[in-house]
């Protein structure tokens, strides 16, 4: 059985994603063994919870600094042993070292089409642009922000009566059904990051904008 670290900052409908994606076969043989969360109100940890999954929180404001804070929950997720890390709405930057710790097998989930968009505000941003469509990604992490190699994107329509929560819904469907099938390809190891950050899927390297974008 392969051990799913899941880090949070909010509702955790990801995270909710993936839980049902263990139970239900979608990811084989593994099991959500953590969810860290570095706010106390997050609803996810009352997911994982439900679960009956262990919950940890861990509030930066408690330790001296960010170097310290990232030692505490290296060591905490650690503690599980983990296959791999997912963050899953974490909001919060870690540092490179951090990253380094787990390369190769730490993945993001971001709601826009990378390289468009990284950062915040991504629907807000789309909308404002005139997109006639906008989209998720899951990517590998690296120390660059939202800019570790694409796995898979989900493409959805901008319509020119959207409102933003319209769009974050349409969205967030596409991100339930993604970020569950690339972690089952990392866990089955179809999927691997090289040395030289690239990512391959069966042996073959992913274009910049990941697998089947087009379809």
């Amino acid at each position: 059985m392969k051990n799913i670290v899941v880090l949070i900052s909010g509702n955790g409908s990801n995270l909710q994603a993936i839980i049902d994606s263990c139970a239900n076969g979608t990811i084989k043989n593994a099991r959500v063994a953590a969810v860290i969360a570095n706010k106390a109100d997050a609803y996810g940890l009352t997911r994982a919870q439900q679960a009956n999954i262990d919950t940890i929180t861990l509030l930066a404001s408690d330790f001296a600094d960010r170097q310290a804070y990232e030692q505490a929950l290296a060591k905490t997720i650690d503690g599980y042993h983990p296959d791999v890390v997912v963050l899953a709405g974490f909001m919060r930057i870690l540092d490179s070292a951090f990253v380094h710790h787990y390369q190769g097998r730490i993945f993001n989930i971001h709601p826009s089409l990378l390289p468009k968009y990284p950062g915040l505000n991504t629907h807000q941003r789309a909308l404002e642009a005139g997109d006639s469509e906008h989209g998720t990604t899951v990517h590998f992490v690296t120390p660059e922000l939202d800019g570790g190699p694409v796995v898979l994107q989900a493409k959805v329509p901008i319509f020119p009566q959207d409102s933003i929560a319209e769009i974050e819904q349409r969205v967030q469907q596409q991100e339930y059904a993604i970020y569950p099938l690339v972690i089952n390809w990392f866990l089955s190891q179809r999927l691997v990051m090289d040395e030289a950050g690239k990512a391959l899927l069966d042996g073959h390297y992913l274009p910049l904008n990941g697998y089947a974008s087009d379809d």
